[in-house]
């Protein structure tokens, strides 16, 4: 969409590898295709909202984090891809933690939204911890503003237009505001919400 930068080059774990050949250790790069598997295993079946297989956008982060913001801090590339296991699949920190050290659970554990309180109203769990990102440290939210921004790079793409705005909208609340944290995120996001600007606009 017009000048928008999006990210979707690495479909397998094949394409990451080779884009990172360059830049990473063989041994780091072993160590990034044990986290693949781990999650392509967990998240086997499932599918974003527009169909695509969930694994793509695990790549994604991952992309974005390594292409965009020049990460080789293997940690924060594993828990790019691992950074949906505990949320939407039966995995759970400690698994991660065992596999994968410490930090990289901390990192996935910072991302994860937790499960809602008995006597939560409907969305207080999910504006708790969106409120709370503010309170991340840097590396978990360059990992988590990587993670929302592959979710809405092709925002148009969701087959629910009520959805398209509820989400354009928080996004801008939340997300926008931090990705100043760091230049490259906040141009990356600034031509996203000049892009998807209409989706603010109230519907006919």
């Amino acid at each position: 969409m017009s000048d928008l930068r999006t990210f979707g080059g690495w479909r397998s774990w094949e394409d990451a590898r080779s884009a990172l050949a360059g830049r990473l250790s063989a041994e780091q790069l072993d160590r990034l295709a044990a986290a693949y598997a781990f999650a392509a295993e967990r998240h086997a079946g499932q599918t974003r909202p527009a169909g695509e297989p969930y694994p793509w956008h695990l790549l994604e982060v991952a992309e974005i984090l390594a292409d965009e913001l020049a990460v080789t801090d293997t940690d924060l590339l594993v828990a790019a891809l691992l950074h949906d296991v505990v949320e939407d699949t039966p995995a759970t920190l400690t698994d991660v933690a065992d596999e994968f050290g410490p930090r990289v659970a901390e990192l996935v554990g910072h991302v994860t939204m937790p499960a809602p309180a008995a006597d939560d109203e409907p969305g207080t769990a999910r504006h708790r911890y969106l409120h709370g990102l503010r309170e991340l440290p840097l590396d978990a939210l360059r990992l988590k503003l990587a993670d929302r921004y592959s979710n809405v790079q092709h925002l148009d793409t969701h087959p629910r237009p009520a959805k398209q705005r509820s989400y354009y909208a928080e996004t801008r609340r939340y997300l926008v505001p931090l990705a100043a944290a760091d230049p490259r995120l906040a141009a990356l996001y600034a031509d996203w919400e000049r892009t998807y600007h209409y989706l603010g606009d109230e519907p006919a």
